[in-house]
Order: C-alpha cells, then sequence, then structure tokens
C-alpha cells in the first residue's frame, strides 16, 4: 500500500469535500430558512435535490468510468461540482426571496450531478488498484473514514463559516473541488486497461447475469446503506432544527454539538476498516451487529424525549453505522468482477444517496408529531438493516479467496462471452455469498 500513498490521499480527498459540500449546509439550514422566508420543507429540499439527481445519474456514472475510464469521469464531475457550487454562492450573494431559492435550488441540482461521477467512482477505482483483498479492505476503510470525517467536520465548519456569512458555505464548494482535483491529475495513478471494454449490449447483459445470480445479496447491501445514510441525514436534521429552536444554540457551538456523534462513526469507521481484512463472514457478523446497536439506540432515544440522551444515545448508534458501512463497500467491491464493479457500486451509491434525499424531509415531516413516532420510525428502518443482513447476507466460511486454485476448481468459474470475434473464455470471480 506504501507504493499508493499518494493516490489514497488524493482520492480520500473526494469523498471528504463531497460529503463537505453537501452536509455543511445541516446546521444552517434554519439560517438559510430564515433568510430565504421559505418553509423547512422548501430547505431540506436543497438537501433532497442534490441527491435526487445523483441517484438518477450515478449508474451512467458508473458504466462511463467502466467503459472509458474512472479518472475520464472523475475529473470533469468535479469542475461541474464546483460550478454549482458557485451558482448557489453567487446567487444568495446577488438575489433576495423565492427567485435567489430555486437559483440556489438549480446550483444544487449542477452540484448533484458532478457529485454522480465523484465519490461513487472512487469505490472501484481503489479497487481497481489492488489485488490483495486485504489492501482492498484497508484501503476502502480509508475512503470510508474520509468520508466519515468530513460529516465530523462539515457542522464545525458549516457553521463558523455562516457566522461571517450566511452563504459562505456555498462559496467554499468551488474553492474545494478545485484543491481535490488538483491532486487526483497529479497524484492518481489509474491501472491501465488490459482488456478491450464491452460494448454497451455486451456490459447491459452482463449486468443482468451479475444481478441475476448475486441478486439477492446484493440487493440487501443496497438497502442497508440507504438505511444506514437515512438515519445519519434524518436524525442530523432533528438535532440541527431542535438545538436552535428549543435550546437556541447556534453557530460554532451547535456545530460542535453536532459533530460528537459524527466523530464516534469516523473512528468506528476507520476501526472496522482495519479490522475486517479480507474476513467476509467478520464483515457479516460487524455489520450485523453495529444495525443492532443503531436499533436499540434508537428505540430508547424514542423513549426518553431529552436534548442529552439524544444526543449520547445518537453517539452510540453512529459507531454502529461507522462499523456496518466499511463492511459493505468491502463486501460488494470484492463481490463483483472489475468489468462490472463500476456500475454496480455505482448502483450501491444511488441508494446511499436515496437515504441521504429521503432522511431530511421525513424527518421534517415527523418532527410536529409525537418524539416516539418519530423515533419508532427511525428504530424500526435499523430494525430491517439488521434482519436484511442477517438473513439475506451469507458468505463463505473462512478466509476464502476469490478464486479458487486448482484445475477443477478454475475450470467451474470458467464461462464464455460474445465478442466481436466468436466466443471467448473469461474467468469470473467466484461470490463470496
Amino acid at each position: 500500500m506504501n507504493d499508493k500513498k499518494w493516490d489514497l490521499v488524493a482520492l480520500a480527498s473526494i469523498p471528504l469535500i463531497m460529503t463537505l459540500g453537501n452536509s455543511m449546509l445541516i446546521p444552517i439550514l434554519p439560517q438559510i430558512e430564515r433568510e430565504l422566508k421559505v418553509s423547512a420543507f422548501k430547505v431540506s429540499m436543497l438537501i433532497t435535490v442534490y441527491a435526487v439527481v445523483a441517484i438518477l445519474l450515478i449508474p451512467l456514472a458508473g458504466y462511463l468510468s467502466d467503459r472509458f475510464g474512472r479518472k475520464v469521469v472523475i475529473i470533469p464531475s468535479l469542475i461541474i461540482a464546483a460550478a454549482g457550487g458557485a451558482v448557489a454562492g453567487i446567487a444568495a450573494w446577488i438575489l433576495d426571496g423565492n427567485v435567489a431559492y430555486w437559483t440556489i435550488l438549480g446550483g444544487r441540482l449542477l452540484q448533484g450531478i458532478g457529485a454522480a461521477g465523484a465519490f461513487p467512482i472512487v469505490i472501484p477505482l481503489v479497487g481497481d488498484m489492488f489485488d490483495d483483498e486485504d489492501k482492498v479492505s484497508k484501503s476502502l476503510g480509508i475512503i470510508e473514514t474520509s468520508n466519515t470525517f468530513g460529516k465530523v467536520l462539515s457542522p464545525i465548519l458549516g457553521a463558523a463559516l455562516a457566522v461571517w456569512l450566511w452563504y459562505s458555505p456555498f462559496m467554499a464548494i468551488p474553492v474545494l473541488c478545485l484543491l481535490s482535483l488538483i491532486l487526483v491529475i497529479f497524484l492518481v495513478k489509474t491501472p491501465k486497461k488490459k482488456e478491450k471494454p464491452p460494448t454497451i449490449t455486451e456490459f447491459v447483459a452482463s449486468i443482468r447475469d451479475v444481478l441475476k445470480e448475486k441478486g439477492r445479496w446484493l440487493y440487501a447491501l443496497f438497502a442497508i446503506g440507504g438505511i444506514c445514510m437515512f438515519v445519519i441525514f434524518g436524525v442530523l436534521y432533528y438535532l440541527s432544527e431542535t438545538l436552535e429552536s428549543e435550546f437556541a444554540m447556534k453557530g460554532v457551538v451547535k456545530g460542535l454539538v453536532l459533530a460528537i456523534p459524527l466523530a464516534m462513526l469516523c473512528l468506528s469507521s476507520f476501526l472496522a476498516g482495519k479490522w475486517i481484512g479480507k474476513n467476509k463472514t467478520r464483515m457479516k457478523w460487524l455489520g450485523f451487529s453495529g444495525l443492532v446497536l443503531l436499533t436499540v439506540s434508537l428505540g430508547v432515544i424514542g423513549i426518553f424525549d431529552n436534548i442529552y440522551v439524544v444526543v449520547g444515545l445518537f453517539t452510540l448508534g453512529s459507531a454502529g453505522i461507522g462499523a456496518t458501512l466499511p463492511c459493505l463497500d468491502a463486501l460488494i467491491t470484492e463481490g463483483v468482477d472489475k468489468k462490472q464493479r463500476g456500475t454496480i457500486t455505482a448502483l450501491f451509491s444511488s441508494m446511499r444517496f436515496i437515504g441521504v434525499s429521503l432522511g431530511p424531509p421525513v424527518v421534517s415531516l415527523l418532527i410536529g408529531s409525537h418524539h416516539f413516532l418519530l423515533f419508532g420510525v427511525l428504530a424500526a428502518s435499523g430494525a430491517v438493516g439488521g434482519l436484511l443482513t442477517l438473513f439475506a447476507v451469507k458468505p463463505d466460511k473462512g478466509d476464502q479467496p476469490t478464486l479458487g486454485s486448482g484445475r477443477k476448481q478454475d475450470e467451474r468459474h470458467i464461462d464464455k462471452i460474445e465478442t466481436s470475434r466468436g466466443y471467448a473464455p473469461i474467468r469470473r470471480k467466484k461470490s463470496p455469498f
């Protein structure tokens, strides 16, 4: 991994900056609501529209990265994300009221287009860089830790910037994207493709075959990723609204409170990425344990309507989410052949963005209802994730290699695909499930 450390530094900057570009808005949503004189639901759409457009375009970005290369997709995506942040920032600076709101929303949409081709492509690129599964797991742990560190830093940085100018978090996005762009251009060396990329027909057929063969556990992991993001962004929205409306807590102080559970999520993610290695059974049970911890924490929060209980137990639940996310990344990346990895991980990222997009608006609708109902819905979501992990994810026992050794075992994983020159044998990875 030492020879790839600068590649990983550059790649880790992408989830960090993409997370900052979205999550910096969480602590200042009530302030944006006041400045633009719009409803809480409309303000939550600034998070949702970013995620929705990313959901729609991530699969396309994944295919393009499989077809033309990872950096070819990542670099223009960072430029588009920077442009979206600039549009939102300038609109907030020179416009007012509804005109400002809708223009900012348009900038966020453009930013979501850029986000679709940035962070989701990092995961398959890390998988391409290493042949050893243990190195892949550790590297993905670093990437996920960078993502969660962005969540830790974002409420503090967003609140601090907004003390100066309420729209300065928008203005910061182009600067951050430019920094990441420079790192990627000069430090990331993508592996050379050894095979001619498939045609669109061959590619669609191969994806259909992968989903048919491995759909049970893939769909489960997709859903679990979405649930984790739904809970994180839902509770963060709740805390941001409650700390400001009931406790008059604003600015950096509120950002520091929001950062407490996110810091635990970051630490847990880092430790989980280092511990799981290539042991798929360990990945399953660590992910299951994390979701049980999350569910129990949210359930108890629903019983006690106390801000100290909410922050303390959500910190505990965040440790569960942090333990789960690197397991999901590793299971998907190591269980799919490199030729389909970009698209499959893109579908996984789409589900995560669905969770991001649903969290704030769902909580904004439930926040006026009974406290138990709100956290009961969140706890039930965590329980569904735990049950999916328990019953749908069934890895092989032990640290079995992806491809078996020996002629007979190898022959079982040889299929044929149609090419322009007839049929040619290809080797497929054995599913870890």
